[in-house]
C-alpha cells in the first residue's frame, strides 16, 4: 500500500484547483485519480467560450481554462494517473482502484478531496409514453459526440428541459446545420442561467416554451417525433393542449447529479437537496479529514466559482494534514421562507479567518424582494435583489467581525423577504 498526505479523486477543474492550491500550502506528496485518459474533466468537451472572466480576467474556452490549471500541475510536478477508476474507500482513508496498467492499487492518505463532479439524469429517469428509439440521449452526451468524436446526433432535434448545457447545444446544433425546433421546459422558469437564454436561443430564434414537457415518443427504430403538451399547477398535462414535432433528435437537459457513490461508500452524510456532502466552512465533510468541492458539493454555475470553492478545499484540506485543525464548534445554517439550500450547511466559528461565503439558490422566481440572513432572532443583512431565479446560485459574504459580534450564535438562517 503507498501512502499519500493528500489523495485528489477526480482531475477535472475542481480536482485541479484544490490539488494546485494544496502544493502551494506545502504539501509535497499528493496524488490525482481521474478516471479518463485526460485531466480537465467535462471542459475538454465545453469548447464554447465565456470561461475565466472572474478567475483570469479574460474569456477562454473550456479546454483553455482547464489546460492553465494541468500546465500549473505539471509545473508543481503534481503525481496524477489517468485511466484510473477509484472503487471503494473506507473510514480509515485507505483507497482503492484500478487501472490497465497497474492492475489494483491501494493507497493510503491522510486526507481526502472528493471533487467526481456531476452526471445527467438519464433517459431511463423519465416517465415518457413510448418506446425507446435511437436519436434520445442527454445533452452531455450529444455535447460529446459533436465536439469530442465529431458525429452529428440528428438533423432535426427538440431540447427537454432549459437546463444551461441544453441551452448551449441547442446553439451548437445550430451552428453545425441542425434545425432545433424548441426547447420544453416542464417549469414555468429555466433552470438555466439568462445569458445562455439570450445567447443560445433568442439569438437564433429558438422557441423556449415554459410550461410543456415531451408527453410522448414516437418512432421505433429511430425517433420520428415526439408530442408536446401545456402543463398546470401539478405538473399533469393540461387536455387538449398537446402538439405534436416531427424530429430525429430528443436532447434531454433535466438536472444533474452529483456522483456521490464513494462517498456514501466512506459514510459521508448526503443532503437530501443538493445530492451533495454536508460541509463545514471549511468544506470538511462528516468524515474527519475528507474534504468536498465542485458539483460533487452541489451543482454550480460558474467554474470560476468551482475554481474558488476548489482552492478552499485544499487550503483547508493541509491544515488538516499539518495538524493545523481548529476545535470544532459547529453551527447549524439552513435556507428558510424561498431559500431552498445554503452551501456550507454548517459553520465553525473557530475557523473562520476573513470571512466566510453563503452560496445559495432560491426555489422560485422572486421579483423586487430581499435576501435576510438572520443570526438566531437577530437582522444581520437584508439585501435588496430586484429578481431571484433557481437557475442563477446566489452568494453573501459575511466577515469575520460580524460573527464576532455575535459569538454565542446558535443557527443562521437564510429567507427570501418581499419589499
Amino acid at each position: 500500500m503507498k501512502n499519500y498526505d493528500l489523495v485528489v479523486i477526480g482531475g477535472g477543474p475542481a480536482g485541479l484547483a484544490a490539488a494546485i492550491l494544496a502544493k502551494e500550502s506545502g504539501i509535497d506528496s499528493i496524488l490525482i485519480l481521474e478516471r479518463e485518459e485526460v485531466l480537465g474533466g467535462i471542459l475538454n468537451q465545453c469548447i464554447h467560450n465565456g470561461f475565466g472572466l472572474h478567475t483570469f480576467k479574460e474569456e477562454l474556452t473550456g479546454p483553455e481554462y482547464s489546460q492553465r490549471f494541468i500546465d500549473k500541475v505539471g509545473e508543481y510536478k503534481i503525481e496524477y494517473k489517468l485511466k484510473t477508476m477509484v472503487f471503494d474507500i473506507d473510514k480509515e482513508k485507505n483507497i482503492y482502484a484500478i487501472n490497465p496498467v497497474e492492475g489494483l492499487l491501494e493507497i493510503k492518505a491522510k486526507a481526502i478531496i472528493l471533487s467526481m463532479g456531476c452526471r445527467e439524469r438519464p433517459k431511463g429517469a423519465l416517465t415518457i409514453p413510448g418506446s425507446r428509439p435511437s436519436g434520445i440521449m442527454t445533452a452531455g452526451s450529444a455535447q460529446k459526440f459533436v465536439n469530442i468524436k465529431g458525429y452529428m446526433p440528428g438533423k432535426e432535434v427538440v431540447v427537454l428541459g432549459s437546463g444551461d448545457i441544453g441551452l448551449i447545444m441547442a446553439r451548437r446544433m445550430t451552428f453545425e446545420g441542425a434545425k432545433v425546433k424548441a426547447v420544453v421546459e416542464l417549469l414555468p422558469y429555466s433552470s438555466g442561467l439568462k445569458r445562455n437564454i439570450v445567447q443560445c436561443l433568442n439569438d437564433y430564434d429558438i422557441p423556449l416554451m415554459f410550461s410543456h414537457t415531451v408527453c410522448e415518443i414516437h418512432g421505433r427504430d429511430r425517433l420520428e417525433g415526439v408530442t408536446i403538451g401545456e402543463v398546470g399547477v401539478d405538473r399533469k398535462v393540461i387536455k387538449g393542449t398537446e402538439s405534436y414535432i416531427p424530429c430525429d433528435t430528443l436532447l434531454l437537459s433535466v438536472g444533474l447529479l452529483p456522483e456521490n457513490e464513494l462517498s456514501r461508500k466512506i459514510g459521508v452524510d448526503l443532503s437530501k437537496i443538493t445530492g451533495g456532502a454536508i460541509v463545514d466552512n471549511t468544506l470538511e465533510t462528516s468524515v474527519p479529514g475528507v474534504f468536498a468541492c465542485g458539483n460533487v458539493l452541489h451543482v454550480h454555475d460558474l467554474v470560476d466559482n468551482v475554481t474558488l470553492e476548489s482552492y478552499d478545499a485544499g487550503k483547508n484540506a493541509s491544515r488538516y494534514i499539518k495538524g493545523l485543525e481548529m476545535e470544532k464548534r459547529l453551527i447549524e445554517i439552513s435556507g428558510i421562507d424561498g431559500v431552498r439550500y445554503v452551501v456550507p450547511q454548517k459553520l465553525n466559528l473557530e475557523t473562520i479567518e476573513d470571512s466566510v461565503i453563503f452560496r445559495f439558490r432560491v426555489g422560485d422566481v422572486y421579483k423586487d424582494c430581499h435576501i435576510s440572513v438572520y443570526f438566531d432572532d437577530n437582522l444581520i443583512i437584508h439585501r435588496k435583489k430586484k429578481i431571484l431565479t433557481p437557475g442563477e446560485m446566489e452568494e453573501i459574504k459575511v466577515k469575520k467581525d460580524t460573527f464576532d459580534k455575535y459569538n454565542s450564535i446558535n443557527k443562521i438562517m437564510f429567507k427570501v423577504e418581499r419589499s
